[in-house]
């Protein structure tokens, strides 16, 4: 039950970005950043570990996801250094996804040939 879960809460997460993406104009930078918005919005309120139970990996692969953990971090920093956790927590809590993003789509243009939209 936990893959059907996983299968259809991210299908869902996917087709609602994709209608979104088809039914505005917005572009899909900030669509992105809507979904890591509200993943960070949803953990303020605390509701995103009983959804991520739930749904598992279709909750927690989405950018849905990425919010989650940024708002951990900054939670948990602010726990710790008080004030100037705010601005570090994301930073340190985002660090290893965003530096393997850079690393291997680094490494993926040197073995493909990369070009440019037309």
């Amino acid at each position: 039950m936990d893959y059907l879960n996983a299968f259809w809460v991210g299908g869902l997460i996917c087709a609602l970005v994709q209608i979104l993406m088809e039914k505005t104009k917005l572009m899909p930078g900030r669509i992105m950043v809507l979904l890591v918005v509200s993943g960070a919005v949803i953990s303020f309120f605390g509701w995103y570990e009983p959804f991520m139970e739930f749904a598992g990996a279709g909750a927690s692969v989405p950018l849905l996801g990425f919010g989650n953990i940024l708002m951990k971090g900054v939670r948990e920093a602010v726990d710790e250094q008080g004030f100037l956790g705010l601005f570090a927590g994301g930073f340190k809590a985002g660090a290893v996804g965003t530096a393997s993003a850079l690393i291997f789509g680094y490494l993926t243009s040197l073995v493909f040939k990369p070009k440019m939209k037309k």
